[in-house]
């Protein structure tokens, strides 16, 4: 069922070149790749890309429960300032830091995908979903287009949007993925532009409402984009808003100072419907490990993080969109 990355860029290759719907997963090391026709797809395997899906729309009927069991803040702290250490060695500017939490919930797997409110969100065969608030890539004609989303702030907060747009980390932060992602662009396309810079949207994130703040990034591909799609997505994978920069070393940084796999979390999911391509950064994320879930989250680390802001952040994603 999992490809190797070889084999799985090179069958998203052939897919697209054959104009053949599809629909494929990606891990966030690239070394597991699902890629299967639509028309073959598993019966227990859905997704959903803004108004791409193929399951039908079900309101939640049933009262849920929803606990949660961070790590303790200490914990945190060791791991921020570790990576602060490397930030001050200039071997990262900013390394996105995540972890994985227990929760325990009265509902399937399937029932929190079905129930959850979101522009992105995929269901795979009882092991993982996510319901993800982030695009990665989009391609219509020959335009190539990635929203890279970086900051976040409590919706309800008073002048919310004036404080996240003016805050002056965040600034640093959103500039800097948004540059990432400008030069990731500019390695697949031409004519690289940014056409929105640092726009706010709002999420349902339980209790709470977020506002999270992207950006709009373009290039232009060549007429055959669709015959090395695999190749492309390769090429500019993992996404950098979940990763860092510069993206090499701080990729090797996040695999010494993180304490698990993340597996697909922070990977990407898309569907090629024959013409087009959608896909989503796999965040807000639950995985069942040996019968216990879990949930994965975190956010971006620069030099002025401030531990405890950056903490609740953490737990504030860990949340049931509904």
């Amino acid at each position: 069922m999992w490809l190797d990355t070889k084999n799985g860029f090179q069958h998203i290759n052939e897919l697209a070149k054959n104009k053949t719907p599809f629909l494929c997963i990606i891990s966030y090391d690239k070394t597991k790749i699902f890629a299967q026709p639509l028309k073959t797809l598993d019966e227990n395997i859905y997704y959903k890309l803004e108004d791409w899906r193929n399951y039908p729309v079900q309101e939640r009927t049933k009262d849920f429960t929803f606990f949660k069991k961070p790590i303790d803040f200490a914990t945190y702290k060791l791991t921020l300032d570790k990576i602060l250490e490397e930030i001050r060695s200039g071997n990262t500017y900013l390394l996105n830091l995540t972890f994985k939490t227990p929760i325990e919930t009265n509902l399937s797997l399937k029932e929190v995908f079905t129930y959850a409110k979101a522009k992105f969100k995929l269901y795979f065969k009882d092991q993982f979903i996510c319901f993800s608030p982030e695009r990665f890539v989009e391609i219509e004609g020959n335009t190539i287009a990635t929203y890279p989303m970086k900051g976040t702030i409590d919706a309800n907060l008073p002048n919310a949007e004036e404080t996240i747009l003016s805050d002056q980390k965040e600034m640093a932060e959103h500039v800097m993925i948004v540059d990432l992602m400008r030069n990731d662009l500019g390695i697949i396309g031409e004519n690289v532009q940014v056409e929105k810079f640092r726009y706010t949207d709002k999420i349902k994130a339980g209790e709470k409402e977020l506002l999270q703040v992207s950006s709009k990034i373009t290039a232009k591909l060549s007429n055959h984009w669709r015959e090395h799609l695999g190749t492309l997505l390769e090429q500019i994978l993992p996404a950098g808003s979940i990763s860092g920069t510069p993206k090499r070393s701080t990729v090797n940084i996040i695999d010494c100072v993180e304490d698990y796999e993340r597996g697909f979390y922070t990977g990407i999911f898309g569907v090629f419907d024959g013409e087009s391509f959608r896909s989503s950064v796999m965040i807000r994320f639950i995985d069942k490990e040996g019968g216990q879930l879990f949930y994965k989250s975190g956010g971006g680390i620069t030099i002025d993080s401030d531990a405890k802001s950056e903490y609740e952040e953490l737990i504030d994603k860990i949340y049931l969109p509904f």
